[in-house]
């Protein structure tokens, strides 16, 4: 399909130069076109402009095979890139928002049973095809929010099987979404009831059976570990991560969302592709990151929802990182993916800009899960994936508007999704 957008009151995430991510005052920097248009040609961004010189783009000579539509008073940007999702669950997980409201700390409901094991045992007793319908149902709402590519996670398995049941529901909606999916194995979520006595017994299990049948059956483009206070240490995490990088698989870690747990510093160690949460994470672990390639993500939904400190990104920024936000959608501690809202948090709660909050959840999104090339911003050759807003005073409008939807349509490789 072919698809004109004229009259753009702002075309946003212009990037001419094609930068595979941002870092430090990059973030700052936004390419704004006013009154534009945007071309997508065969699902592909063709070309873009000025309406001043509309009149010379020969590509749109044939009106006839071009669908047109008028944003006049509307933002286009590139739709957001939500790098760390747990959308494959069996159930929320209300009543543990309600101990919560009573005074329990979220470890202190994990050690009564709940949080990531309580997912466990209601995924463990559901069929794949009921999971697989509950998480697409999600996928076509955060598609709807503006989310035009994902990363989801397994890890509320916790057995060969049922990471396995996961994965292969990932690996179904990877065939029927129109959204890109990065598949991440997090087998190293928590340890099973079973295996509290037993730690190494859990990760051989990871390492000896699960790793090798997710890479033989090609499940997975990812591993992920829980290196926290209460959870995995460094150096089972660290043992975990060779052996799915000898298998080729690419590291990807949860770090110190509940202290300094050193699970940055373990993942710089492993190339990591991202540490993500780092609500705890001081000079020291920033100096580490400065001297990797590795995306630090933070998650304000789990900081906002949990009532836990936001991660520093600020401090992280003015320090020349690049950084990446994500809605952490899961039932238990962020039961929400709608990546508006993760702006808004950035700007409130993070005291990020709106230009910095919008290349977090677009271009260092894609980054994140080596999709740079394709998603991100509005480039040459990138999908035809955007955001038209409703009318709107400025793109600074999003993020302030918190409340209100200002999505108006969503487009994704040159089709408009209804």
């Amino acid at each position: 399909m072919n698809l004109l957008i004229k009259n753009i009151k702002q075309l946003i995430g212009v990037d001419e130069h094609k930068l595979l991510r941002r870092a430090g005052k990059e973030m700052k920097e936004m390419h704004v076109i006013e009154n534009a248009f945007l071309y997508i040609e065969n699902g592909k961004i063709s070309s873009f402009g000025s309406m001043k010189n509309f009149d010379a783009i020969a590509v749109v000579n044939n009106h006839s095979t071009v669908t047109q539509i008028d944003a006049s008073g509307r933002v286009v940007m590139p739709t957001f890139v939500d790098a760390h999702t747990h959308l494959v669950f069996a159930a929320t997980r209300e009543e543990e928002f309600v101990m919560r409201i009573k005074g329990m700390r979220y470890e202190e409901i994990a050690e009564k049973g709940g949080g990531i094991l309580n997912s466990a045992i209601r995924l463990q007793a559901m069929s794949e095809d009921d999971l697989y319908e509950g998480a697409r149902n999600r996928l076509l709402e955060v598609i709807k929010q503006g989310t035009g590519a994902i990363e989801i996670k397994s890890g509320y398995g916790l057995t060969v099987e049922d990471e396995i049941k996961m994965l292969r529901v990932i690996q179904r909606l990877k065939k029927v979404s129109p959204i890109p999916i990065k598949a991440n194995f997090l087998g190293a979520h928590a340890f099973p009831l079973e295996y509290k006595q037993n730690r190494s017994g859990y990760i051989k299990l990871i390492i000896e059976e699960m790793l090798p049948r997710i890479v033989k059956e090609q499940l997975a483009d990812y591993c992920d570990v829980f290196c926290d206070n209460g959870f995995f240490t460094p150096e089972e995490t660290d043992k975990i991560l060779k052996a799915a990088s000898a298998l080729g698989l690419k590291a990807k870690i949860h770090g110190n969302e509940l202290g300094y747990s050193g699970g940055v510093q373990v993942a710089v160690k492993n190339n990591a592709l991202s540490v993500d949460h780092l609500e705890y994470c001081g000079e020291e672990e920033i100096d580490c990151l400065k001297n990797s390639s590795t995306m630090p993500m933070a998650l304000p939904g789990c900081s906002f929802f949990l009532g836990i400190p936001y991660a520093p990104v600020r401090k992280m920024i003015d320090a020349g990182l690049p950084v990446c936000l994500a809605s952490d959608y899961n039932p238990g501690s962020s039961p929400s993916g709608r990546m508006s809202f993760v702006l808004s948090l950035a700007c409130t709660r993070m005291h990020l800009t709106p230009e910095e909050a919008i290349h977090a959840t677009t271009i260092n999104g894609a980054a994140a899960i080596e999709l740079a090339h394709s998603h991100g911003s509005i480039a040459t050759g990138k999908a035809g994936s955007v955001i038209i807003t409703k009318p709107i005073p400025s793109y600074n409008f999003i993020p302030y508007n918190f409340g209100s939807d200002c999505i108006e349509h969503v487009v994704l490789n040159g089709e408009l999704i209804v």
